[in-house]
């Protein structure tokens, strides 16, 4: 007599589970980090002004075995800023937003957000068309 497994008896029945060394795994994409980060920082700019703000972000992911969560992410943002300002409010404000976007919608930790300025916007040069201050 033939002996048939409850998985080939059954169709709809629930397979066994798979141990988890022998299941694949999510990683995410450095570039969709960087996304999150940058759309993150430009919500905590937007928040803060509302002054045209730029953002865009390079990040290092860096993975750790063994870990429920996906890795560790190193965050640099460039940002654009509004001139005269509370610059370092609105860095603050950039590195909160960035380190709890990634965390929520990444899964990730960010120890570390380094808010780079690339350029500041006075609006006495954007009136007269320079855009410059020198």
């Amino acid at each position: 007599m033939a002996t048939v497994s409850p998985a080939a008896a059954a169709p709809g029945a629930a397979q066994p589970a798979v141990p988890a060394g022998e299941r694949g795994a999510t990683k995410i994409a450095d570039r969709v980090v960087a996304k999150i980060a940058a759309q993150a920082a430009r919500e905590a700019l937007r928040d803060a002004s509302t002054a045209h703000t730029d953002a865009h972000a390079s990040v290092t992911v860096r993975r750790r075995e063994g870990r429920r969560d996906f890795g560790e992410a190193r965050v640099r943002v460039a940002v654009e800023l509004g001139y005269p300002s509370d610059i370092g409010a609105q860095c603050g404000a950039v590195r909160r937003q960035v380190t709890q976007r990634v965390r929520e919608l990444a899964g990730m930790s960010v120890p570390e957000v380094a808010v780079q300025i690339e350029r500041l916007h006075a609006p006495q040069t954007e009136r007269s068309g320079r855009g410059r201050v020198r």
